[in-house]
């Protein structure tokens, strides 16, 4: 596509830009709800995260991974805001709430919640979070380097079987970690 073609349809580059942001979320919402996880925030939808099974906060995170490593625009945006966040300030913040801080927070709530309903061992929700997050991201970045992201996304799986089985209750236990 020419610079010409897109000013056609935009009237400039924080409107383009603005529009791919908006399409992010859109997919993120999308994603949410065909995973049944919570879309919105804690504080917007606090009986969402109650009631999260532990099988999608499994099969979310994993297509989560997918979509950010594989998705070539979702891949391309990622990286786009990885090299601009030392820049830019507003990407910054953009780059926290997508990647890193937003998706912590947002474990912390389910993790506390599904606590609550004894669905989780009882410890420390922000740790978990980190725990459960951590691994996602670092592989994330590795999986930039590699040609066939399968591997990376087994390594992903791995763990959250594995975190799973240390971390939910007695009762929920049955889904095993693919090695």
């Amino acid at each position: 596509m020419t610079k010409g073609a897109l000013y056609k349809h935009y009237k400039n580059k924080r409107n383009i830009f603005d529009s791919i942001v908006k399409r992010l979320y859109q997919i993120d919402a999308e994603r949410a709800r065909k995973y049944e996880v919570p879309e919105k925030t804690f504080d917007k939808s606090p009986s969402d995260y109650r009631k999260t099974a532990v099988d999608k906060i499994k099969t979310f995170t994993e297509a989560q991974f997918r979509f950010w490593t594989e998705d070539e625009f979702a891949s391309n945006f990622r990286k786009m805001l990885t090299l601009e966040q030392y820049r830019n300030t507003e990407i910054m913040e953009l780059y926290q709430k997508c990647l890193v801080s937003g998706p912590v927070s947002y474990m912390e709530d389910l993790f506390r919640e599904m606590m609550e309903e004894g669905i989780w061992i009882k410890n420390n929700p922000k740790q978990l979070a980190l725990e459960f997050y951590a691994p996602f991201y670092l592989l994330v970045s590795i999986s930039d380097t590699m040609p066939d992201k399968k591997e990376a996304a087994k390594q992903l799986a791995a763990h959250i079987g594995r975190f799973i089985e240390k971390n939910a209750s007695t009762e929920i236990k049955g889904i095993k970690p693919k090695v």
